[in-house]
C-alpha cells in the first residue's frame, strides 16, 4: 500500500480532493491567492504611484493658467516631495525643467519655482 502526502489548499489550508496536480479547493481561493501575491509585489509602484499623482496634482492646483511662479516653501508646505518626478526636460539654454505627467517646474532661486503646463500632443 502507497502512502500519499495530504495535500493542502494554498490559499486556506484546506485538504484537497480530486486531481494530484490541484493546487485550490475553488476559484475563490485561487482568485484570493493570486491577489494577494500581486498586491504584495505591487506594494511599491503603488505608494510612488500615488505620490507622483499628488506632486502632478498640487502643481495643477497651483498654477491654474498655464504658467506662474510659486515659492517652493508654500508647495513644499501642501505635501509636494522634491524626490519624485516623471522626467526632466533642458532647454537649449541649459535651464531643466522637471515634470510630473504634464505639469512641470523650473527652480528659479532656492525658494521661488516657475510652474508651466507643456501642452501635449
Amino acid at each position: 500500500m502507497e502512502l500519499t502526502a495530504t495535500r493542502l489548499c494554498l490559499d486556506c489550508n484546506s485538504q484537497l480532493h480530486g486531481r494530484t496536480d490541484k493546487k485550490f479547493c475553488d476559484d475563490q481561493c485561487r482568485s484570493s491567492y493570486n491577489n494577494k501575491i500581486r498586491a504584495a509585489s505591487n506594494g511599491c509602484i503603488k505608494s510612488v504611484n500615488l505620490i507622483l499623482k499628488r506632486n502632478r496634482d498640487l502643481l495643477e492646483k497651483f498654477n491654474p493658467r498655464g504658467r506662474t511662479k510659486v515659492s517652493s516653501l508654500k508647495l513644499i508646505a501642501a505635501g509636494f516631495d522634491l524626490r519624485y518626478h516623471t522626467h526632466t526636460y533642458q532647454n537649449p539654454k541649459g535651464d531643466l525643467y522637471i515634470f510630473c505627467y504634464e505639469h512641470g517646474y523650473l527652480e528659479l532661486n532656492s525658494n521661488e519655482f516657475l510652474l508651466l503646463k507643456k501642452i501635449l500632443k
